[in-house]
């Protein structure tokens, strides 16, 4: 089944890497073409040739020889040397607003993880104070992005050169609302709540003070509120007003998984006939995203899956609705839903290797 597609990573050492590591490693349409592993190596690091796969990610090990592979010094030379095709950033988003434009002008096609290239509108990126923002390199990279969602962007994404994934926090809201509010059942103007709950790997994995086990265990905490950097994303991708939506993010003492509670008003009383067809109907040949017929969804449901599942309940006049979206943000919310958009890419089937 081996199409040959050379894949590379930038990023392995990070938590959002690795699980991109391990679904690439095993991905059907890549036997036989392991990706590239680089990035910025210390000088020990650089002079042993770079560090083995198995003292990075020891649970990445198998029979095949991914053990041997390696980490190695970043260099355009040598993913030009393994004629990479596909170059997945797994970075800051600082860094992937400087390689990505080098990428795509030596022939790569490149999957970003970061949230260098997702949003469109000025107002809504001055939150990153991108140190490009406003050149005519950044703009032109810009407009050619396509935000990777396939459940939205699925043609786009397939002949596109530059995908941005998409956030955690985002993935989880635009899926759950994108539905009802393009389908003109939602009263925008009344407000939407988004009450989103995070594990702490969706802090990154370079340690903080408030994620700290001595912070995190035992507690609870709101944090971003009015100002968490992936309400553009909500406002670009659901297409609604700022003022129709408010969002926090929570932090939660597990190590992964988001639960978003998502409350409105529609415009006319709905059944719930009516709005399981509406989901039903916008997720056709969406395979990543299941819904619930009865009941909520729950973290422990989707946590070391790439399924995204939403289930709602309905008030008894109909007027209201109570939404719960749920997914594990190192996977849709970050690397299975990057390895989506490179399936789309390549033609193949959306959930390849993602099982």
């Amino acid at each position: 089944m081996s199409n040959g597609v050379q894949t590379a990573v930038i990023g392995v050492t990070g938590y959002a890497g690795a699980e991109l590591a391990r679904l690439l490693l095993r991905h059907p349409r890549l036997k036989g073409t392991p990706p590239i592993f680089a990035g910025r190596l210390d000088q020990r690091e650089a002079e042993r040739g770079g560090v083995p796969l198995a003292e990075i990610h020891p649970e990445l090990v198998d029979s095949k020889g991914s053990g041997d592979l390696r980490h190695q010094p970043f260099s355009w030379e040598l993913l030009l040397d393994h004629d990479v095709e596909t170059l997945f950033l797994a970075t800051p988003h600082e860094l992937s607003r400087e390689w990505a434009p080098e990428a795509l002008s030596r022939g790569m096609r490149v999957i970003d993880l970061s949230g260098a290239w997702r949003l469109t509108e000025a107002a809504n990126r001055a939150i990153y104070a991108f140190e490009d923002e406003g050149s005519a390199q950044a703009l032109k990279i810009q407009d050619e992005a396509v935000y990777g969602m396939p459940e939205l962007h699925r043609a786009k994404i397939a002949g596109a050169r530059l995908v941005a994934n998409p956030g955690c926090y985002a993935t989880s809201i635009i899926l759950a609302l994108r539905p009802l509010v393009a389908a003109g059942l939602v009263d925008v103007e009344a407000g939407i709540v988004a009450d989103s709950k995070s594990g702490v790997s969706g802090s990154g994995k370079a340690p903080t003070a408030k994620t700290h086990f001595m912070y995190a265990a035992d507690n609870l905490s709101a944090y971003g509120v009015f100002g968490h950097r992936h309400t553009g994303e909500l406002l670009e991708q659901i297409e609604i007003p700022g003022d129709a939506i408010v969002f926090t993010p929570h932090l939660l003492p597990i190590p992964r998984g988001i639960l978003s509670t998502i409350y409105l008003r529609f415009k006319e009383p709905q059944t719930r006939d009516k709005v399981l067809h509406t989901y039903k109907t916008f997720f056709t040949g969406s395979p990543m995203v299941r819904l619930h017929k009865n009941g909520l969804p729950q973290i422990l449901h989707v946590a070391r899956t790439s399924y995204a599942d939403i289930g709602f309940q309905l008030s008894a006049d109909g007027r209201r609705a109570v939404i719960v979206s749920c997914l594990d943000n190192l996977l849709k919310g970050a690397s299975s839903q990057a390895v989506q958009n490179f399936n789309v890419m390549h033609g193949w089937d959306e959930q390849q290797g993602l099982e």
